[in-house]
């Protein structure tokens, strides 16, 4: 990793942990994985030792298990914890290959709740204050055949069809965002076209509308909610790639041009961060993972790159993620991925 030059401002490591991936805060305690374990521990701002407090684990097919000593093999079955929500009641839901799976508080072990049948996992697993869970289908619809949100209202233990976008509307879902500010959801879609939208939804998901659409710029699967609107980056490999602010008013405004297609945004305090990913393209030829953050919305720095390492997209691109869920703590989190000196890293920042 490298820092990038002339920044406005700089954080600092708290600490580093190998074989780790960030997940979901609750507060000020932050959920990790490494393989099929799900850890928790509590931020710590001032620099004290973070001390990982095993929760849960998962049982995965034994032929996921004999990866597990590879990190190529690993990285190429996209084992391990993808997608992770945690309820008022303390339940626990994730997403791993093939699955959608859900743990008690007062137990170790998941069990599946849901095969996922097209596609292989949600990107995202959103829950509302109610206990409503949600999550929308990820998968590769060349056909544009009809697309689902699932939805809970029992904790995870069963799931129905919430929502249904007819056949030929969106390509598949790339993310659902809880928004505390205005009680609502922000649904994003792609990925050709008018399949690229910004949707707000009640928390029922009987009231559906449109917020942007109709282009690359509004492809999106990273948004971030905030007082003053949605940040949102776009993910598109066609145009040039860009942060934006969706006002309160409804006014989508830009702020900052990025280096190349962007997944990942989080927010600690008052102050917002997006990730970009390697995927080259004739438009976006980058070949490092970048990580842009401001204080203020206005001003926008890269503050780290990690240079793609040396294997092909097969083996997962570039990537750094941020933990989903609403972060109380102070301190950054992020993993990376596919990159030089850093592959499958978590790392704290403050």
């Amino acid at each position: 990793m490298s820092q990038a030059p002339e920044k406005l401002w700089q954080l600092s490591c708290l600490d580093k942990f190998p074989g780790m991936r960030v997940l979901a805060w609750q507060g000020d305690v932050l959920y990790a994985s490494r393989n099929y374990e799900l850890y928790r521990a509590q931020a710590k701002p001032h620099g004290e030792v973070v001390q990982w407090e095993f929760v849960a684990q998962f049982a995965p097919a034994m032929w996921r298990k004999l990866s597990f000593h590879s990190r190529l093999l690993y990285r190429l079955a996209r084992n391990g914890f993808h997608a992770l929500a945690i309820l008022p009641s303390g339940k626990m839901i994730a997403a791993v290959s093939g699955a959608i799976i859900t743990a008690a508080t007062d137990n170790t072990g998941f069990h599946i709740t849901h095969r996922i049948l097209r596609g292989t996992r949600p990107l995202h697993i959103t829950a509302t204050p109610d206990g409503k869970v949600y999550w929308g289908e990820y998968f590769n619809n060349l056909e544009r055949e009809e697309v689902f949100i699932y939805g809970s209202n029992d904790g995870g233990e069963t799931w129905d069809v919430a929502y249904v976008f007819p056949a030929g509307s969106v390509r598949h879902i790339h993310n659902i965002v809880h928004d505390s500010y205005e009680n609502c959801l922000w649904i994003l879609t792609g990925d050709e076209g008018a399949e690229c939208q910004i949707l707000r939804a009640s928390y029922d998901l009987r009231s559906v509308d449109r917020a942007l659409s109709g282009g690359q710029q509004t492809r999106a699967a990273a948004a971030v909610p905030a007082r003053e609107g949605l940040y949102f980056s776009s993910d598109t490999p066609h145009e040039r790639n860009h942060i934006y602010c969706l006002e309160r008013n409804g006014i989508a405004r830009q702020l900052a041009e990025i280096s190349s297609s962007s997944i990942s945004g989080c927010r600690v305090g008052n102050s917002t961060f997006f990730a970009t990913m390697v995927e080259p393209s004739a438009v976006n030829p980058d070949h490092k993972v970048r990580v842009y953050g401001t204080r203020d919305g206005a001003d926008w720095d890269c503050l780290w790159e990690w240079k793609k390492d040396i294997w092909p997209p097969i083996f997962q691109y570039g990537n750094a993620f941020f933990p989903d869920g609403k972060n109380e703590s102070g301190v950054l989190a992020l993993s990376t991925i596919a990159v030089q000196d850093a592959d499958q890293q978590l790392s704290l920042w403050i």
